[in-house]
């Protein structure tokens, strides 16, 4: 029996990986919060993993707040990178498996067509700094058996996200602005954790001899505008969306404007098979509208 460890158990993706453990009776879960190990505490890390060993790792836990990182940077990158790092060491110590998860914030977003794990990153905040200086870690340590999952615009029936404030705001307004000259593709976590379950239980990370790139997301393409207009048509609310621009929504930090991941090495590689960001989407507002 493989013992997996998940860290940011509370998150949207940790969250997930709950509902689906049981399902998986092979596999023996430790779920831990921010409580039981703080990963912007380094000194501690270490100490906490001194007695206790995984096979696989599954790091959830990540600094997320996107604009407040530009006026935390140290905070980020404890989170985001020196925290990887550590554990990153921790797995090659261990000879366990490292599943990190990352985000399309580490490129650009100015591409012409989807990125591939290959391409040159670029990230124009310091949330995508951080988050690419904790690939740029592991990479560097680089564990046998471990994985960097990109990915981008995730959702859940958990925690805060875009969808659940759509459905907030659609109740409470007539009408809503909403950018429309960003485009990607929205991830249900339920299908990344469904994913990195089966990348788990899949020999090819077994084979694995050191850290690999992968890019996860809901199959499709669709800009905010979209995602909102789905949202509110799915869950029969009349709320009126209107366009915007991104210049007249002004943020701290920079959104990229392309956040397409190509796909096509996790399916290969994995034999994954990923469902259309309209039939996901669906799945969630059934199952919060089942709450």
């Amino acid at each position: 029996m493989k013992c997996i460890l998940v860290t940011g158990a509370n998150g949207q993706l940790g969250s997930e990986l709950q509902q689906l453990a049981p399902l998986h009776p092979e596999l023996h879960f430790t779920f831990i919060t921010r409580q039981e190990l703080d990963l912007s505490a380094s000194d501690t890390i270490s100490t906490w993993f001194a007695d206790k060993h995984f096979d696989v790792i599954i790091n959830c836990a990540a600094y997320t707040a996107v604009d407040k990182a530009e006026t935390e940077p140290d905070l980020a990158h404890a989170i985001n990178g020196t925290a990887v790092a550590n554990l990153a060491t921790i797995a090659k110590a261990q000879h366990s498996s490292l599943i990190h998860v990352s985000t399309d914030y580490v490129f650009a977003g100015q591409n012409f067509r989807p990125y591939q794990e290959t391409d040159p990153t670029d990230p124009q905040g310091l949330y995508g700094a951080s988050k690419l200086a904790g690939e740029q870690a592991l990479l560097s340590i680089n564990p046998a058996k471990s994985v960097i999952i990109r990915t981008a615009w995730v959702y859940s029936q958990f925690g805060n996200n875009f969808v659940k404030t759509m459905l907030r705001l659609g109740k409470e307004r007539a009408e809503l602005g909403v950018i429309y000259d960003q485009v990607g593709s929205p991830t249900s976590a339920r299908d990344l954790a469904a994913a990195i379950l089966s990348i788990i239980e899949h020999p090819k990370l077994a084979s694995l001899t050191g850290t690999e790139i992968y890019h996860y997301s809901n199959e499709g393409v669709c800009s905010w505008y979209d995602f909102a207009k789905a949202i509110f048509s799915y869950s029969g609310l009349s709320c009126l969306v209107k366009p915007l621009e991104t210049k007249d929504y002004p943020t701290p930090a920079k959104r990229p404007h392309y956040s397409l991941l190509n796909k096509a090495k996790i399916k290969h590689d994995f034999e994954i098979t990923i469902p259309y960001w309209q039939d996901s989407l669906k799945a969630c507002l059934h199952s919060l509208n089942g709450k």
